[in-house]
C-alpha cells in the first residue's frame, strides 16, 4: 500500500482560493479562525458536530500504569484529555468508496487479466 501524502494548511489554502477565486491571505485567515473556532469550542468543554464531516469532542484518559521500552521500569501515566473525531457518514462512504477504487486500481496493476486459453496476446 502506498504511503499516503500530508496535506498541508498551505495546500488547502491554495486549492480552496483558487476554487472559491478569492485571495489567498483572505482564505488563509478565514481557515485559520474555523480552526481557532473549533479548537476553542473544544477547549471550553463543548462537542462540535459539523454535519456529513463529523463529531469533534473532548475525551478523558484514564490514568494509566504502563513500561518504559527501554529500561523496562513501570510507570505512571497521568489521567489526560484527548480529542476525538468520530466521522460522519459522508465522510465514511467516501473514505471507503475511494479506498475500494484505489485497491481495485492496484490489484489490476499488479495482476493483469490473462489470456483464456486459444486466445493470442
Amino acid at each position: 500500500m502506498a504511503t499516503a501524502r500530508t496535506i498541508t494548511k498551505k495546500e488547502l489554502v491554495l486549492r480552496i482560493a483558487e476554487r472559491t477565486q478569492q485571495k489567498q491571505t483572505i482564505t488563509r485567515d478565514i481557515i485559520q479562525l474555523f480552526i481557532d473556532e473549533v479548537i476553542h469550542e473544544l477547549a471550553s468543554g463543548n462537542r462540535m458536530e459539523l454535519r456529513d464531516f463529523g463529531v469533534f469532542e473532548v475525551k478523558t484518559r484514564r490514568a494509566r500504569k504502563a513500561r518504559n521500552p527501554k529500561t523496562g521500569q513501570e510507570v505512571r501515566v497521568p489521567e489526560k484529555r484527548v480529542v476525538s473525531i468520530k466521522p460522519g457518514k459522508k465522510m465514511k462512504e467516501l473514505i471507503n468508496k475511494l479506498a475500494a477504487e484505489r485497491e481495485a486500481a492496484q490489484a489490476a496493476q499488479t495482476n493483469p487479466p490473462q489470456p483464456t486459453p486459444g486466445q493470442t496476446a
